[in-house]
């Protein structure tokens, strides 16, 4: 008779370092899967016990043993169900990236990572090790033979083809993949490439929530033995998902699974963002934000997506208006927060600004105004924002932009000011794009038509715009985006039709403004090449290639 196995997959965040509130939640959702869903299997998240990625935690003996306790723990609820649970292995000295079959309230085999990233935003190389001797993991379950893999593992054909040999039909592969642009199109192609050399069914979940820098996007995956890819399940959403695998097809059916209704680039970076900045508020104990709102671009998305995250009652936009500010900017201002229903403060900095002239003025005396003035400006706002953020409580969220960190175009200790940066990994063109795109869904625009119209300008003198020191944005980003993120050379951005001089500008700004990036706040990562986490270069740099 034709065998069905019913498996559950918990696409939920489990946040680093909470290791005995994830083991309990863990080991209630087992108990769900079997009792809710009637699940032969459930199948948690790489290294779900622990979170990913749980960096130097790793180093602490004490942590590593609060692991293994609580996989124990977790264990004693796998009864009348399979569980497949994610966890760091201390094996004396040596430290493995595990996941363990759990069976009869006890462990009944252990899987070893044989792949370790250790590019991009990876390290895992820098704790784990892969088990010279290990072997396949496939169990029976109902008279089904299944593997089991840990994310990278998949991405390489050697891993499954040995599972497969070892008599895998199904193979079970949890996953912490962070979110990046193009990724689910790369993930299809993996699938579809393994599944076209083994034959094996694929059962892909993955991790969701932000973690710092980084945005888990879940969007798990099943694939059939002949190649079929069904739809993804939706991205940045706590859900299970309940699929019916039939043995002899080497099919899925689904049982609860609601695909993902929009896919596009903007939809995605828009949803990491809010998503990436919810969950760095809930994790670090903040229940509200302050965004300095300048009735600009930047600032305008940045207000949206936090009300997107956290609910307009939780939001407070302040406008800091200097003497440079056009009437137009605080009229934007406020169009954006009676939309949003947000609470607006104004706060003039004349006052600070012409003390501190006064102050200076004897010291600077014979000398001309310049750029020194213009970040004066730029750090009274800075500071008033996190005296509100201190007295007040709530995070500040700092509105740069990724075209802005990447030459400089922002003042440390003004501008840069603030606890998370959520566009900080978004090219000036691609907010524009996210704008426009999210004045086309949820009703009425949350985003003036007259911020995205204007030309961008910091205000910081008369008549100032961006490109009175920058090229046009889509030149800059253009030649960012192959500097930056395909770690393209200078003579080659040159031969591909920019301008000489104009490059050679962009490049030595880049490179001027490292140090103000190591002192950056982190903002969730969306592009192929993120500052900071991913993309770290030394401050002292004598390479002009």
């Amino acid at each position: 008779m034709p065998t069905t196995l019913r498996i559950a997959m918990a696409q939920f965040d489990f946040p680093v370092g909470a290791v005995e509130r994830n083991a309990e939640r863990i080991g209630q959702m087992i108990l769900e899967a079997r009792d809710e869903f009637g699940a032969d299997v459930v199948l948690f998240p790489e290294l779900a016990i622990s979170g990913y990625p749980p960096e130097d935690l790793l180093m602490r003996p004490s942590f590593l043993a609060d692991c293994e306790r609580a996989l124990q723990a977790v264990a004693r609820h796998a009864t009348g169900i399979v569980a497949v649970v994610g966890w760091p292995e201390s094996a004396g000295s040596v430290l493995y990236n595990s996941a363990s079959v759990l069976r009869d309230g006890r462990v009944e085999r252990t899987y070893r990572k044989r792949e370790l990233p250790n590019y991009n935003v990876f390290d895992e190389r820098r704790y784990f090790h892969v088990d010279p001797d290990g072997e396949p993991c496939v169990v029976e379950v109902k008279g089904v033979p299944v593997g089991v893999l840990v994310c990278e593992d998949l991405w390489f054909a050697e891993p499954i083809a040995d599972t497969v040999r070892a008599g895998a039909e199904l193979v079970l592969v949890p996953n912490a993949s962070p979110y990046g642009r193009g990724k689910h199109a790369e993930r299809d192609g993996t699938l579809s490439d393994r599944i076209a050399e083994t034959g094996a069914a694929i059962a892909y979940l993955n991790v969701v929530g932000g973690q710092d820098a980084l945005v888990f996007d879940g969007a798990s995956l099943v694939a059939d033995g002949d190649g079929a890819i069904h739809p993804a399940a939706v991205a940045f959403s706590d859900q299970w998902l309940v699929v019916d695998y039939d043995a002899a097809s080497r099919r899925f059916s689904p049982v609860v699974w609601v695909d993902d209704g929009d896919e596009s680039v903007d939809a995605l970076a828009w949803r990491a963002v809010t998503r990436g900045v919810r969950d760095y508020c809930d994790k670090n104990g903040f229940t509200s934000a302050w965004v300095g709102l300048s009735g600009g671009l930047d600032s305008s998305v940045v207000l949206a997506m936090a009300v997107d995250a956290l609910g307009a009652e939780n939001v407070t936009a302040v406008r800091l208006p200097s003497r440079y500010t056009a009437d137009l900017s605080n009229d934007l201002a406020a169009e954006q927060c009676k939309a949003l229903g947000v609470r607006m403060l104004t706060l003039p900095i004349e006052a600070p600004f012409q003390g501190f002239l006064d102050t200076l003025s004897e010291v600077f005396a014979g000398r001309e105004p310049d750029v020194t003035e213009e970040n004066l400006q730029s750090r009274i706002r800075g500071a008033m924002l996190m005296a509100l953020s201190n007295k007040f409580g709530g995070l500040l969220l700092t509105t740069g932009n990724k075209s802005e960190y990447a030459v400089g175009y922002a003042t440390i200790y003004g501008d840069m000011c603030g606890g998370y940066a959520p566009i900080k990994d978004l090219y000036k063109t691609e907010v524009y794009g996210l704008a426009k795109w999210r004045n086309t869904v949820g009703g009425a625009p949350v985003i003036p038509r007259g911020v995205i119209s204007r030309p961008p300008s910091a205000e910081l003198r008369e008549n100032q715009t961006d490109q009175d020191s920058l090229p046009a944005y889509d030149v800059l980003d253009a030649i960012l985006l192959r500097f930056v993120d395909y770690e393209q050379s200078r003579d080659e951005i040159v031969a591909a039709g920019f301008d000489a001089a104009m490059v050679d500008k962009v490049l030595r700004l880049v490179r001027a403004s490292e140090w103000k990036r190591h002192q950056a706040a982190p903002g969730p990562k969306v592009s192929r090449r993120a500052f900071g986490r991913e993309r770290r270069y030394p401050i002292s740099n004598g390479y002009r290639g």
